[in-house]
């Protein structure tokens, strides 16, 4: 217990005195908690512009934040205290459009417009954004509370019951989740998981010879990995949006709302809306532990029950679910904001990221480099451990982010409606530029940007086949474990072929892999 005090003040103390960014009065101001608050303030501004998100502005600004902090260990905190601003801030600012302007900016904002728009109709749209802020902190806080208990006992518990075959089968288990759950029907899902391992496998081999370059002398070393992210993730994004514009199908903004004279939260709102916070987290932060679920299916099961139980408890007087009810504002954004921080449990414990926010801060630990995200992190050994530091400095700075939420989060979120207004004819396009100046400044390679656009171009083809992104980038990041475990794995078993077989928990996890191919591709048929 004492030990794993010390680790808590150390990293506390590694965030309040790393690296200085300037000096106040004589007195030196750390990079870390800076970068924290002007990330909760960018994403709030990008979750409040429709055709933004943060995954968007965590990848233009990761190879921005490199090239200003460099690659030494000091950089992780302040870097990661920025992109995990942004991923708390853009949560919080995505109820914005949903609420003002009927835009839904993510997949699982759709559920705020439901309840969030005719409130603000009916005259209340600070009302809306008040309850909106309120769920969506506190269902980011429990997530929270909940990965720092749950993330070192999973680690610890895979750390000391798997060996290599069984951490092999566990990786091959995650993928093929991931790509059972995303998408349209499982074999889409597949296919592009299997695009990314083939992508990544791209280079040379353990014995430096060429693999899968067809000659190509630029391919020695493979695609750079943040102009194949970036590429298929945001790049793809952009030209899916610019194509959607010019066809005339993107949303408009609806912006009939009326401030009437008692705007604000009524007596008696809290209350009224604690029960469907609690479930409302609870469900986000179970679904936001599993890898490749996502946030969109926490916000619709949240809203349903959430629907079910208002039925069968609401009075005469009560607004109905679809008309204004700050229930339904509640359980959506609690919901939505809880999957944050679950998301976070399978990154730091086993290293596999479970959304598009969690890809670019293990993108950020593998560009930097002095922190690689898994079990091994948590290990308390006699010499002080400097990534368990850093997980502390990590789980403080999540807590900063929170307490800014709560207190200066409100105020700037309903004064970021004006940029629901831009339109994004005007806004892709730059957004583009930018990204692609962001990879050339780090990596100062034409190849690169060549690369990005081509990546960019086939992330485009997935979505107007309707096949996901996120299977072929979580493929394409864990087919580096993937091989590096099973290499080792099958060393350690003397070069027998059949090492996975000879252990029967890998063997369960194989089996799990399977079933859960098959089971959720019958479950998708029938639906």
């Amino acid at each position: 217990m004492t030990e794993t005090l010390d680790y808590i003040l150390m990293g506390i103390m590694a965030v309040l005195t790393g690296p200085e960014l300037f000096s106040l009065f004589g007195m030196a101001i750390p990079a870390a908690p800076v970068m924290l608050v002007l990330g909760v303030f960018t994403g709030i501004a990008v979750g409040a512009t429709p055709g933004l998100a943060g995954p968007m502005a965590m990848a233009i600004s990761l190879p921005i934040l490199i090239s200003i902090f460099g690659f030494t260990p000091d950089a992780l905190l302040p870097v990661f205290g920025f992109l995990i601003g942004i991923m708390k801030g853009s949560t919080l600012g995505g109820a914005v459009p949903a609420i003002l302007f009927n835009l839904p900016g993510t997949p699982d904002a759709m559920m705020t417009t439901l309840d969030g728009h005719p409130m603000a109709q009916a005259g209340e749209p600070k009302r809306a954004l008040r309850i909106a802020q309120l769920s969506s902190v506190a269902g980011d806080t429990f997530s929270d509370i909940v990965l720092f208990v749950c993330a070192p006992f999973l680690a610890i518990m895979v750390e000391q019951w798997l060996n290599l075959p069984e951490k092999t089968a566990l990786l091959i288990l995650s993928i093929s989740f991931v790509a059972a759950v995303m998408g349209g029907s499982p074999g889409k899902g597949l296919l592009s998981v299997s695009l990314g391992l083939i992508v990544a496998f791209i280079a040379s081999g353990e014995d430096l010879s060429p693999r899968l370059t067809l000659g190509i002398p630029a391919l020695r070393d493979g695609f750079p990995m943040l102009s194949a992210v970036l590429g298929i993730l945001i790049v793809g994004e952009i030209f899916a949006a610019i194509d959607n514009e010019r066809r005339g199908i993107a949303q408009r903004a609806d912006s009939g709302e009326r401030t009437s004279d008692h705007d604000g939260l009524r007596k008696g709102d809290v209350r009224r809306i604690l029960p469907f916070i609690r479930r409302g987290a609870l469900i986000g932060t179970i679904v936001g532990a599993l890898p490749g679920v996502g946030s969109t299916l926490a916000a619709t099961l949240s809203y349903s029950l959430a629907e079910r139980r208002h039925r069968k408890t609401a009075g005469a007087d009560d607004v109905a679910f679809g008309k204004g009810a700050p229930e339904g504002i509640a359980a959506t954004e609690a919901a939505n904001s809880a999957v944050s921080g679950a998301n976070l449990i399978p990154v730091l414990s086993l290293g596999i990221p479970g959304n598009a926010a969690a890809v670019f801060l293990i993108l950020a630990a593998d560009s930097i480099g002095g922190f690689n995200p898994g079990p091994a992190v948590f290990k308390f050994t006699a010499a002080i451990n400097p990534e368990l530091v850093t997980v502390f400095g990590i789980f403080f700075l999540m807590v900063l982010g929170n307490l800014v939420n709560w207190t200066l989060g409100g105020s700037f979120m309903r004064s970021m409606g004006v940029l629901s207004r831009v339109p994004a004819r005007y806004l892709l396009p730059v957004v583009l530029l930018v990204t692609l100046t962001a990879i050339y400044v780090q990596e100062t390679s034409m190849f690169a940007l060549w690369t990005t656009v081509g990546f960019g171009v086939l992330g485009y083809l997935f979505r107007r086949t309707a096949i996901p992104v996120l299977p072929f980038v979580i493929g394409y990041i864990l087919a580096g474990p993937i091989e590096g475990s099973a290499r080792e794995a099958f060393a350690a078993s003397g070069a027998d072929p059949w090492f996975l077989l000879k252990s029967p928990l890998a063997v369960v996890f194989l089996v799990m892999s399977v079933a859960a191919l098959v089971f959720l591709s019958r479950q998708k048929q029938s639906a």
